[in-house]
């Protein structure tokens, strides 16, 4: 309800809502705080990260560009490399394993026993050599 100078009266009914939207405003500062803190944040980290840059040695850095950076990425290609090499070898050996995992005169009986069925369908059908 509005009174007579066009305010909004807080009625019980909407209580709830008009505390919830108070409650939503002020997260939404809060947000908007925290949010310029972190600019304010990153932009003095900004500032000295470039004014250390200029007083860094030469040896200081090649040790950031080589240590830090180059050899971290190349250990980590070493590494992959060497899970994709493992993968493909283990691959290979149960490929191997499934191919060897009949013994040879398994195959040979195995073969025997076809041989002479394939002889005596043969054999019915009028076939002679």
């Amino acid at each position: 309800m509005r009174t007579e100078n066009g305010q909004l009266t807080l009625e019980a009914e909407n209580a709830d809502e008009i505390e919830a939207l108070e409650t939503c405003l002020a997260l939404i500062d809060a947000e908007s705080e925290a949010a310029r803190a972190v600019k304010e944040a990153q932009a003095e980290l900004d500032a000295r990260v470039l004014a250390k840059y200029s007083k860094l040695t030469e040896a200081e850095i090649k040790t950031l560009v080589a240590d830090d950076k180059w050899f971290a990425a190349i250990q980590a290609a070493i590494e992959g490399q060497g899970q994709r090499l493992t993968q493909r070898l283990a691959g290979r050996a149960r490929e191997l394993e499934e191919r060897y995992a009949h013994p040879l005169p398994e195959l040979e009986r195995e073969v025997e026993v076809l041989r002479k069925k394939v002889e005596g369908h043969l054999k019915r059908m009028g076939l002679v050599w």
